[in-house]
C-alpha cells in the first residue's frame, strides 16, 4: 500500500459535502476559546459555553448533541471520582499518606525528590492529581524546612509526579476517561482500566530519573525568609500614633478615616493589649496602629492633625505578632469555599475573622486593593489571626496551612471502608463477573462498565457517612465537568461540518506521504502545543477526532492515534497552566520562566519516549 498523497491538491480541498463557511466558523470559534483559555481572565465554564452557544444558533449543533456530553458517562465517572477522593481525603487517608511524608529526610536531595515522586505518582494512579498535590503540599513545604531544603527544589517535581501518575490507570486523569468517552459513544474500542499502565510506567520512571538527574539542577534554590519580607510588605508597614484631639478616636479600627488614604488598620496597640481590628474595637487616643498602604500616602499622614508615625519603623514577622493571635500562609485550593470569590464579597474578615495581609500569585505580591481580587486555586494567603480563627479556615473552610501540618485526622474505621469500596470499584470495572449473552453456546462474561462501579462505591462512601452530601458536591469540579461536556460537543461540532476531515487532509499532505508514524508524530506534537493555553482534556478532545479522521484516511489503527493523543495531553509540562503546578507556583516562590525551564527538557525526554512506545504498544497498522 503507498501512502503518498499529492499535497497540492491535499493542503486546501474541502472534503465531500462539506461547507466552507461552516468550516471556518467551527476554527475562528477554536481559535477564539485557545485565545482566551490563554488569557486566563474568564472562567473555563463561561468559555465553553461561550463556544456552544454559537454552534447552535448557527445550525451546526442541535441542542441536543450540544448538550449531550453533559449525561455522558465520562461526566458520571469523574463525578464519582471526585466524591470518592473526598472521603478518602474527610476520612483522613491522605492526611495519613502526608503525615508518612513527613518521615521522609535525610540521603540527600536526590533521594527526597525520588522518593516524594514515587508517592505522588502511586497515589495519583486512582485520585485526581489536583487533589493529591493539594493534600501533600503542606506536608511537603514543612518537609523542606525540616530538611534544609529549598521549598522551591521538591515542590515542581511533586507536582509533575502527581500529574504523570494519572497515566498509570484509566481512571488516573480525566484526559483518559474524556477520551475513553469519544472513543466508546463513537463505536471504537474502549481503553482497558490498566491497558494504559505499561506506557505509564515508562512516563513516570523517566520523569523521575530526570528531575533527580537534570531538573533538580535547573531549579533555582529560594531562600525560605521572613514571610513579610517574601510579600514585599517592609516598605508599605508602618506605625501610627493617635494623639489627644485626633478624629480618629471613637471611631470603629474597621472602616476609620484611614481607609479613605487607602490604609488598612493590620493591628491596635492598646498599652500591653495587641487586638485584632473589627466592627467592635473603637480608637481611643494613645492607640498605636500598625497600618499597610502606600508609601506616597504616608507623607500625607503627616499633614493630618492628631496622628502621627513612628520614624522609619523596621516591621518584621514579629510586628506582626501577638500574645493571642499570628500569621500564616493558606493555600486556596479547589475545594476552599472562597475559591472564586473576593474577599469582600466572601466578608473574609467577619466571617472568619482572620485579616488577609497579602495574596501572592504567580509570582506576584499583591498587596493593594486585595479585597477586590476574585481568589482561585494555588493563590496564597498571608493572613494574621488569633490561632484558634485560623484552626478554624482550615478545618471549615478547606484553606490549606503551609507553614505547619496539622496532626491527622484519620479514621480508622471509615478510613478504611472507603479504601475498600474504592478498590472493589477498581476490581468490578475490570474483572468480568457479570453473566453477558451466550455466544455459540459459550457463556460470556463481562465487567461492570467504569462509571456504573464508581457511582456504587460512591454512592457507599455517603451512605457509610465517610462524607456528607454536602461535602460530597463541593469536591466535584464543577468547572472540569462543564469542560469536558461541552469540548466533547465541539468535537461532535467537528465531524458534523467535516472540519476534522479538514484538518485530517491538511495533516496528512504536510506529512509528505512519509507514513502514519510521522502523522501520528504530527498529532502528539499538535497536542502538546494545544496543552499550554488549553487544559489536557479539552486539548485531547480537540485533536482526537482529528486523529482518529486520519487514521482512517490512511487505513491505519485509530486506537493507537487515540492513545498518542491521549497520552501526549499528559506528558507536557512547559507551562504552569496544569492545576496542580498552580498549587506549587506560590509555595515554591516560582517564576514562569522556571517551568519554561525545566519542563521543556522533561517534555521532550518523555514525548521521545512515547513515540518509540506507542507503535510497540500499539501497532499503527491493522
Amino acid at each position: 500500500m503507498t501512502w503518498t498523497i499529492p499535497i497540492a491538491a491535499q493542503l486546501f480541498s474541502l472534503p465531500a459535502g462539506a461547507v466552507g463557511w461552516q468550516i471556518g466558523f467551527v476554527l475562528a470559534l477554536l481559535a477564539v476559546a485557545v485565545v482566551l483559555f490563554a488569557m486566563e481572565k474568564v472562567s473555563v465554564d463561561i468559555i465553553t459555553f461561550c463556544v456552544l452557544i454559537p454552534l447552535i444558533l448557527a445550525g451546526i449543533l442541535t441542542p441536543e448533541e450540544a448538550f449531550k456530553g453533559f449525561s455522558s458517562e465520562a461526566v458520571v465517572s469523574l463525578a464519582a471520582i471526585f466524591v470518592i477522593s473526598g472521603a478518602l481525603t474527610s476520612t483522613g487517608v491522605l492526611d495519613l499518606v502526608g503525615s508518612r511524608i513527613m518521615k521522609i529526610g535525610g540521603g540527600g536531595e536526590a533521594k527526597t525528590i525520588g522518593i516524594l515522586m514515587l508517592i505522588a505518582c502511586a497515589v495519583s494512579a486512582v485520585m485526581n492529581n489536583t487533589t493529591v498535590t493539594a493534600m501533600f503540599t503542606p506536608a511537603v513545604v514543612v518537609l523542606a524546612r525540616r530538611t534544609g531544603i529549598s521549598p522551591s527544589k521538591i515542590l515542581m517535581p511533586l507536582a509533575f509526579a502527581a500529574i504523570m501518575g494519572g497515566t498509570l490507570t484509566l481512571i488516573g486523569t480525566s484526559t483518559n476517561i474524556a477520551v475513553n468517552n469519544y472513543l466508546s459513544k463513537n463505536g471504537y474500542t474502549d481503553i482497558g482500566m490498566f491497558e494504559v499502565t505499561p506506557a505509564g510506567l515508562v512516563i513516570c520512571i523517566v520523569g523521575m530519573l530526570y528531575m533527580m538527574l537534570i531538573g533538580r539542577k535547573q531549579l533555582v534554590a529560594r531562600a525560605d525568609e521572613s514571610l513579610a519580607a517574601n510579600y514585599g510588605m517592609r516598605e508599605y508597614l508602618s506605625e501610627i500614633i493617635i494623639m489627644p484631639g485626633s478624629p480618629l478616636i471613637g471611631q470603629r479600627s474597621f472602616d476609620c478615616d484611614l481607609s479613605i488614604l487607602e490604609f488598612r488598620i493590620l493591628k491596635v496597640i492598646r498599652g500591653e493589649e495587641q487586638l485584632v481590628p473589627d466592627s467592635r474595637v473603637l480608637l481611643e487616643q494613645g492607640d498605636v496602629l500598625l497600618v499597610e498602604g502606600k508609601v506616597e500616602n504616608l507623607m500625607k499622614v503627616k499633614r493630618i492633625e492628631g496622628i502621627e508615625i513612628k520614624a522609619e519603623a523596621k516591621l518584621g514577622d514579629l510586628a506582626l505578632k501577638g500574645a493571642n493571635f499570628r500569621i500564616a500562609e493558606m493555600l486556596i485550593t479547589l475545594q476552599s469555599e472562597v475559591n472564586g470569590r473576593t474577599l469582600r464579597e466572601a466578608d473574609f474578615r467577619s466571617k472568619y475573622g482572620i485579616t488577609v495581609l497579602a495574596v501572592y500569585r504567580h509570582g506576584q505580591s499583591l498587596v493593594e486593593s486585595i479585597g477586590s481580587v476574585p481568589l482561585r486555586t494555588g493563590d496564597v494567603l498571608l493572613v494574621q489571626a488569633p490561632e484558634e480563627n485560623i484552626a478554624n479556615a482550615r478545618e471549615k473552610y478547606g484553606l490549606s496551612m503551609l507553614d505547619e501540618v496539622r496532626p491527622t485526622t484519620y479514621n480508622p474505621r471509615l478510613g478504611i471502608r472507603t479504601v475498600v469500596l474504592f478498590l472493589l470499584a477498581i476490581a468490578g470495572s475490570t474483572i468480568p463477573f457479570i453473566p453477558g449473552q451466550a455466544k455459540d453456546g459459550v457463556q460470556t462474561w463481562t465487567a461492570l462498565p467504569v462509571s456504573v462501579a464508581f457511582l456504587i462505591a460512591a454512592v457507599g462512601t455517603v451512605s457509610i457517612r465517610a462524607i456528607t452530601v454536602e461535602k460530597a458536591y463541593e469536591f466535584v469540579d464543577w468547572k472540569l465537568i462543564i469542560l469536558i461536556g461541552g469540548m466533547t460537543a465541539f468535537g461532535q461540532a467537528m465531524t458534523n461540518t467535516k472540519t476534522a476531515d479538514f484538518l485530517a487532509n491538511m495533516v496528512i499532505a504536510l506529512s509528505g506521504g512519509m507514513g502514519p508514524f510521522f502523522v501520528m508524530a504530527g498529532f502528539f506534537i499538535l497536542t502538546v502545543l494545544l496543552t499550554q493555553p488549553m487544559s489536557n482534556a479539552a486539548a485531547a478532545l480537540v485533536v482526537l477526532p482529528v486523529a482518529i479522521t486520519a487514521a482512517k484516511q490512511l487505513g491505519a489503527n485509530e486506537h493507537s492515534f487515540a492513545m498518542a493523543v491521549m497520552l501526549a495531553a499528559s506528558v507536557s509540562f512547559i507551562t504552569p497552566f496544569e492545576p496542580s503546578c498552580l498549587l506549587v507556583y506560590a509555595p515554591g516562590k516560582y517564576r514562569f520562566r522556571d517551568f519554561v525551564k525545566v519542563g521543556s527538557g522533561l517534555t521532550l525526554a518523555l514525548s521521545i519516549a512515547m513515540l518509540l512506545l506507542i507503535p510497540l504498544l500499539w501497532p499503527l497498522t491493522k
